[in-house]
């Protein structure tokens, strides 16, 4: 049966695998028995603190191991563990403490001068994950603790955990996600992915404050099996990592993998253990998946979700991955609805569905998708906008794609759309023919001002070291792969594409130099 809490997870694994070891960081290793007993005493601390049911836990740290046990330790006594972007500037990171009232918090030494600097009445204390900072560390400080569990029995319905949007248009809103949300979350992406518990070991290179990151920290523990976590991500370490440790399986981002698949070492890694590699979290060019089989030998699953909805919500099977076969379209896809999701395609201004085919906002059911926006009911009711239900509600995606033959294809955040000429065109079907081009390394397509169509389509290119190819070629090249209206009609060159802090590209700042002396934007 099922764990319907964190708490009750982490409760079961220390009573009936305690020597087992959970995961391994590059300070120590934890079994199942330490993170149980060590969570026990950080919720005596936090209880010595005055913290309680509700209350705001953060942490603003690379290490994943300490802050799965102080969220652990939140939930065995009703509060939220609250993981921070460590990417974000400092204003940010005290917008985001101050806005979920936080009362404890642990930061890396490397952090700790931004927080010194922050505003925060909340905060009760503060430790550092490492020995011999200036604060006291988190583990003196939890050592003065008893390794008792304070027996909080929480209701599957509590809010366990609160990540924060990446506030690209507008401040980052808490996103409450529960421990029902998040326990169910974790059985299909173990399901989703093959991971067989304690026959299965994981490597996670991912930031704990990102969905994905907490989801490939929470799995393992769950499942019972052995987690390898990174907190910096080098391609060649972690390929070395996947043949010393015998890493089964692995989630990356797709640049992770192109990385990966650059590396000098990918021609010498040792992936003779390699069963799964999920990736998720922005488009991929069909030629890095077909590297990537090549290079890894391994099965791959494409996952595409969300943090709303606590993760997966579509997967793309490893039998659907055919570079050359006669199911190779299915490449372009993010694949079928997992077994909790009910999916339908809007059109965003009559809320009504769309034919099979036609593009319009992905909508989602499920009973992981999140409670709410952290104390913004307008912003909740906004993504719910027929309510909730027993079954999750229908929840806005904000994502635009179509589905055909029980696979979703997705274009674009809807916002992202270009208009030229009354033609609706997606910028991810024409970056997804540019990353074909031998010296792309990265692109990005937006929508600029235009005096005849209202909007042209504009390339953004990062050329691979030492590649070299001109705006013209570039056009030519995409006009021999897709219709002429949806081919780029200019081309800038940059160095690097801008990303917010959690490696997300934005497109607003690509297009705001064109748009300032715009009155009024189509897009």
């Amino acid at each position: 049966m099922r764990d319907l809490t964190l708490s009750a997870a982490i409760r079961r694994q220390g009573r009936d695998r305690p020597q087992a070891i959970a995961c391994i960081d590059p300070q120590r290793t934890w079994t199942f028995g330490d993170i149980d007993r060590e969570s026990s005493r950080v919720a005596q601390g936090l209880k010595s603190l005055g913290v309680g049911p509700g209350d705001r836990v953060a942490c603003l740290s690379k290490h994943a191991a300490p802050s799965i046990v102080l969220v652990l330790a939140a939930c065995k006594i009703g509060a939220v563990g609250m993981p921070i972007n460590w990417r974000l500037a400092a204003p940010e990171i005290e917008y985001v403490l101050n806005n979920g009232e936080a009362k404890f918090l642990m930061v890396d030494r490397a952090f700790q001068e931004t927080v010194g600097r922050a505003v925060v009445p909340s905060l009760r204390h503060v430790v550092s994950t490492e020995e011999g900072a200036p604060l006291e560390s988190f583990a003196t400080w939890r050592a003065r603790f008893q390794p008792q569990d304070p027996g909080h029995e929480a209701d599957p319905q509590d809010t366990a955990v609160q990540l924060f949007s990446s506030g690209t248009t507008g401040l980052p809103k808490g996103i409450e996600l529960t421990h029902a949300n998040l326990t169910l979350m974790n059985e299909l992406y173990a399901e989703d992915m093959g991971y067989d518990g304690s026959r299965s070991v994981f490597l996670n290179a991912l930031p704990f404050f990102h969905i994905a990151g907490i989801n490939s920290t929470l799995m393992p523990l769950i499942e019972g099996g052995m987690n390898v976590l990174v907190p910096e991500f080098d391609p060649a370490h972690v390929i070395s990592i996947i043949g010393e440790r015998r890493i089964t399986h692995t989630f990356v981002v797709p640049a992770m993998m192109l990385f990966m698949l650059q590396s000098p070492a990918a021609q010498r890694g040792d992936f003779s253990t390699l069963q799964v590699i999920a990736y998720g979290g922005s488009p991929v060019a069909e030629q890095v998946l077909i590297d990537a089989q090549r290079t890894f030998g391994c099965q791959l699953v494409q996952i595409y979700g969300m943090t709303e909805s606590a993760g997966t919500l579509t997967a793309l099977r490893a039998e659907d991955h055919d570079p050359g076969g006669p199911r190779a379209h299915l490449l372009r896809s993010a694949g079928r609805p997992i077994r909790s999701v009910e999916m339908r395609i809007v059109d965003p201004s009559s809320g009504a569905d769309v034919k099979e085919g036609e593009v319009g906002e992905i909508w989602v059911r499920s009973l992981h998708n999140m409670k709410g926006y952290w104390r913004n009911p307008q912003a909740t009711a906004e993504v719910f906008p027929l309510g909730r239900d027993e079954h999750g509600g229908w929840m806005r995606t904000g994502d635009a794609g179509y589905m055909k033959e029980g696979y979703l294809y997705i274009h674009d955040r809807i916002k992202d759309m270009i208009i030229s000429g009354g033609e609706n065109i997606y910028p991810a079907e024409v970056e997804n023919a540019l990353a074909f081009h031998p010296a792309v390394a990265e692109c990005a397509v937006i929508g600029v001002p235009d005096p005849t169509w209202g909007e042209a389509v504009k390339a953004c290119v990062v050329l691979k070291p030492g590649a070299s190819a001109t705006a013209e070629e570039i056009i030519r090249f995409t006009r021999e792969r897709l219709a002429h209206y949806k081919c780029p009609k200019s081309v800038d060159f940059y160095e690097s594409l801008p990303r917010n802090p959690s490696g997300k590209l934005l497109k607003r700042v690509l297009r705001e130099p064109y748009w300032k002396a715009v009155d009024r934007q189509v897009s």
